[in-house]
């Protein structure tokens, strides 16, 4: 039940990410995005996964492996595009 929780969580949040990624991709505009917030935010999820990996936890790994390839692009494209 813990590991159920622990995805659903892991899916919503990841999820919410997604229509920032599509939008930012759609438009390329970045002006309205932090980069400074950005790059921290990118920072500690790059941390949790390293966390989730040491402590085997599958719903940490999964959530911060994508949140991070999500949150990576759109920091990607607002240093290209910003």
């Amino acid at each position: 039940m813990t590991t159920a929780i622990g995805l659903l969580a892991a899916l919503l949040t990841t999820a919410a990410f997604l229509p920032q990624v599509l939008h930012t991709l759609a438009t390329r505009d970045t002006r309205g995005i932090s980069l400074r917030m950005y790059v921290i935010f990118v920072a500690g999820v790059l941390l949790w996964l390293i966390y989730g990996l040491l402590v085997r936890d599958l719903p940490l790994i999964l959530a911060n492996a994508i949140t991070l390839l999500l949150a990576g692009a759109i920091l990607y494209l607002k240093l290209r595009h910003g």
